[in-house]
Formats: structure tokens, sequence, C-alpha cells
């Protein structure tokens, strides 16, 4: 199992000489010459990212991809999304296959320092899980020795199952798949007794499952899974303009500015709110877009708290509390620097 996963990182870290090489040509240039920017996503997580009937995409990952958009284009709408497995992510993103990768993937030291690749920010501060059925009997991840656990290759995920069945002197049986869409259809067949990913996955995936009422997601929080956007090593620039993207919603939210009352707030003589939407200074010069970027991105996605309410909040069917994604200034983790 570990043999595999080693193989797999080295394998893109062989690549990613090339992805250095794709980011050296500014991707900025390159995103404004085919007018739009192109966005690696996941296959299908509800309330992160997945299509509709439609084809429409929608979710946190998915917004923070519209907002790059808006930065650049003063239009969020200009953005492609390409779905991509675990293990197709990275070699995308090295390639120049897709400019940002925006896919529920957590920030790790070897990802960080191996692949190429810088990740931009947190949009989502998650932690690892588990799933079974009610009628297994058990109500903590302690009682599962021995019990079949489905999971996903090339993951986190697969090396913090590994970690904890040991640290915990306890065994389990792997059901392994490369595919989220398979790793559902294994649980949900009744081919393995536990399903693990994040826990905010884990609530999405449920929504899915023939009988959502017979499963239930265990206490246990095994892991530290910060989630958030990646870009190419080698682009400061367009590194700048993902981050900072992230980080003018996060500021938006502190400092009550909203979609809605965004016109209205442009008026303000609050000088953090002024450098914020552009009144003040020229931060936009500086990353390369338009001064007004900000007020765009909030005006057409929004800022973090209408962005994580419309997609996974109370109002959703996922139904998750802010916890640890709130503010700072109210008990969470969610912070950001300030413009000026």
């Amino acid at each position: 199992m570990k043999k595999k996963i080693l193989s797999a990182v080295v394998g893109a870290a062989a690549v990613a000489g090339m992805g250095a090489t794709a980011a050296s040509a500014a991707t900025l240039d390159d995103v404004k010459a085919k007018g739009f920017v192109q966005c690696g996503v996941s296959t299908g997580l509800a309330g992160f990212s997945a299509p509709n009937d439609a084809g429409d995409w929608s979710g946190i990952d998915v917004d923070l991809c519209r907002g790059v958009a808006a930065a650049v284009f003063g239009d969020a709408s200009a953005v492609k999304f390409s779905p991509l497995s675990a293990k197709e992510r990275f070699t995308a993103l090295q390639s120049g296959e897709i400019d940002v990768l925006s896919r529920n993937t957590t920030w790790t030291m070897s990802r960080d320092t191996q692949l190429g690749l810088n990740f931009a920010g947190v949009n989502y501060y998650d932690g690892q899980g588990f799933m079974v059925r009610k009628s297994l009997g058990v109500n903590s991840a302690l009682q599962l020795s021995g019990a079949s656990v489905c999971v996903q290759t090339g993951t986190t995920t697969e090396l913090n199952l590994t970690d904890y069945f040991k640290a915990n002197d306890m065994t389990y049986n792997p059901v392994v798949f490369e595919k989220l869409e398979e790793v559902n259809a294994a649980y949900d067949a009744n081919r393995c007794d536990v399903y693990t990913t994040d826990q905010s996955g884990l609530y999405s995936i449920r929504l899915g499952l023939s009988a959502p009422d017979e499963h239930m997601v265990l206490p246990e929080v095994i892991s530290k899974e910060p989630l958030g956007p990646v870009v190419r090593q080698g682009d400061d620039q367009w590194f700048n303009i993902v981050k900072w993207v992230h980080f003018a919603m996060l500021n938006a939210e502190e400092m009550g500015v909203t979609s809605e009352n965004v016109d209205e707030m442009v008026n303000s003589t609050d000088p953090n709110v002024m450098r914020l939407l552009g009144k003040e200074g020229t931060f936009g010069d500086s990353i390369g877009v338009s001064n007004d970027w900000a007020y765009n991105v909030i005006k057409e996605v929004g800022n973090y708290g209408e962005v994580f309410e419309r997609n996974v909040g109370a109002s959703t069917p996922l139904a998750i509390g802010r916890g640890v994604n709130a503010l700072w200034s109210k008990g969470g983790l969610q912070y950001a620097p300030p413009i000026r």
C-alpha cells in the first residue's frame, strides 16, 4: 500500500520540472489570451465541486475559481472546469492542463515541497473521519478493528487510515479504488463496513447513498486536513492572485461587505473598506489586475461567509456549522492578512 503511494508521489515529482516550465511563462498572460480560467475540480463532491443535471458547477471550491475569474476578467463566468480524480489532479496542474487546482486537496509538506506546487491558502479546515451503517452497532472508531474499509487510493486519507489503525493496535482490510464514484458505489453496495475520507466529504457522500438515514458519521477526527487551492511554483504573480482572492473574501466578511451591499459600501469612508474595494491605493496593479478586482469578486461571488452558507451551511442539505471555519474574530481559524 505504502509502496503504491510512494510510487505515485515519485512519479508526480518526476514531472514537477515540467510544471515549473509551464509556470515560467506568465500564467496570467496565458489566461487572458484564452479568455478563461481552467480550474481543476473533483469529479463530484456536493458542497465543494459538483455539477447539476444541466452541467453547471457549484461548491466552495468552484466559487474560489469563479472568484479568480472575477478578479482577472470582471466576470465570474469566465471559467471552465476539469473534473479530476485524486490520482490525476497534480499531474494536470504540473503539466499546465489547468491553471489552478481547487479540489478539496490537503496541504501537506511533501505536496508543498516536492511536486513543484504552491498552496495558496486554506478555504476549508477539515479532518478525516469514518462513516458506518448504524446496523454495525458501533459508536466509536476504536471499535472498528477487523473491519473492511473503503478508501480512495492516492490520497492522504489512505496514509492516515494506516497510521490510525497501527497507532491503536487494530487491524483492518482495505478496499481500495481510484475514483470517488467507485468508492461510493462499493460502500453503498455493502462491499465494506466503513467509509473513510474527510468528514465534510462523508456528510456529502451520505446524502447520495440509497438509504442515507441508515448511516452515521462517527465522532472521531483522526487528522488535520487543511484544504485549499493549488498553483504551480515559478509564477509568483498568479500565486498572489489566487491567494488574495481568498483573502479578499475573508476580509470582506470581517468588514461586513457582501454581494448585496457592496454597491453601497463603495461609498464607505472606512480606510479598510476603501482599500478592499479599490477606492484607495493601487493594490490591483501590484498583482496584475484592475483596482476594483476585489469589488468584482465580492459582487459576483460573495464574501467567504456567503460562499460557505450557500454551499454547505445550515440552509443546505449538508447543514455543516462554521466551527473552525468561522472567522478568527468569532472563535474560528479563518484569518486573512490586511490589504494595505
